[in-house]
């Protein structure tokens, strides 16, 4: 349905809990031309009167994939290439060089991905540096900054560089 759809990549959150959140990282998936997979159970309702409720007026514009569990999303995406996003990598988002097609996964609110999932994928674990003793950062705001990097690396593949004024013109 979307151009260059082979190419895009692809945001994973496992168990997410807050609609907000997801929301806005469907947004940016729109925006971006990104995949979103979910991987219930979900905390919160996905029906139409919730989605109209919290104004996803995009999200028919989304690519979106349900899964009942993350062993169904492993199956049908066996051949994945997943980065786990947690705190605890000791890796930074930024040293790893992101390739189309490739799969970002993020954890619940709460508690983050499964210590039991992150150890089967010690070589793809990343994390987003943080100053001092700060637990985490909002997940949309994760999504986004890993997602534009992988973005950035691949050269904004398809996306609009420049903008316009509505009512005045650049010089």
């Amino acid at each position: 349905s979307h151009v260059g759809k082979e190419d895009a990549m692809n945001i994973v959150l496992y168990e997410p809990e807050m609609p907000a959140n997801t929301g806005n990282i469907g947004r940016t998936c729109v925006a971006t031309n990104t995949r979103l997979h979910l991987i219930e159970p979900l905390g919160f309702k996905m029906n139409e009167k919730s989605r109209k409720r919290a104004g996803l007026d995009y999200w028919d514009k989304l690519d979106l994939t349900v899964y009942c569990d993350f062993q169904d999303f492993l199956e049908r995406n066996p051949q994945a290439r997943i980065y786990m996003a947690t705190t605890k990598a000791k890796t930074a988002y930024t040293e790893v060089t992101y390739q189309p097609d490739d799969f970002l996964m993020f954890g619940p609110e709460s508690r983050g991905i499964p210590e039991e999932i992150l150890i089967a994928y010690a070589k793809t674990c990343v994390r987003i540096p943080m100053w001092g003793e700060s637990r985490s950062l909002n997940l949309s705001n994760s999504v986004a900054i890993m997602l534009y990097e992988g973005l950035r690396q691949m050269g904004f593949p398809e996306m609009t560089m420049e903008g316009q004024l509505h009512k005045l013109h650049w010089k």
